[in-house]
């Protein structure tokens, strides 16, 4: 993934919030912090907008932090399977393989690092987008949270093919949303 110059960053991870109905069993634990019903999605993906890893389990209420400690993912690069890093917001830990961007950075390089860390990582923002435009139904689900995440991952596959396909996509929505 090159974007801004990083050398062997070989995706970009953020979380999404897709809203669902409220579960009838433990229906407090998917309520977000916008007070949203909703399954919170870990998304990874390359420059050219393939998703390569996708988690969808996790009610609106865990942070995306927990999501990624909790990954097979995170244990295949603790145990240094992965030659290279993955580049994550400041709601992820700075960690061998997961460059996160300076807190309060100094001018000079620190300054320089995160503005190529932001606009290489904006890559998976509008990865997400352009997933939530192509499936309105990403807009609110009305299903069980274990059918949606199926219907999560269900759309992520079919994004995959349609970006391999170079098939066009509607303008995306913003990713301010739930």
């Amino acid at each position: 993934l090159s974007v801004s110059g990083f050398p062997n960053v070989i995706g970009c991870i953020d979380g999404t919030h897709i809203p669902i109905k409220a579960p009838s069993i433990n229906e407090g634990d998917y309520v977000n912090r916008k007070s949203i019903h909703s399954i919170n999605v870990q998304v990874i993906c390359e420059a050219t907008q393939i998703i390569t890893n996708v988690e969808a389990k996790w009610p609106g209420s865990v942070h995306d932090a927990r999501i990624f400690r909790e990954s097979s993912l995170c244990q295949t690069f603790q145990q240094g399977q992965y030659n290279g890093y993955l580049l994550g917001d400041r709601g992820y830990p700075c960690l061998p393989y997961l460059m996160t961007p300076y807190p309060e950075p100094e001018p000079g390089p620190q300054t320089r690092f995160n503005l190529a860390h932001s606009r290489t990582r904006a890559k998976v923002e509008m990865t997400i987008g352009i997933l939530k435009s192509r499936f309105q139904c990403l807009r609110g689900l009305r299903v069980s949270p274990e059918r949606a995440c199926d219907i999560i991952v269900a759309c992520v596959v079919l994004h995959n093919i349609a970006t391999i396909r170079e098939e066009s996509h509607p303008p995306c929505i913003e990713e301010d949303g739930p």
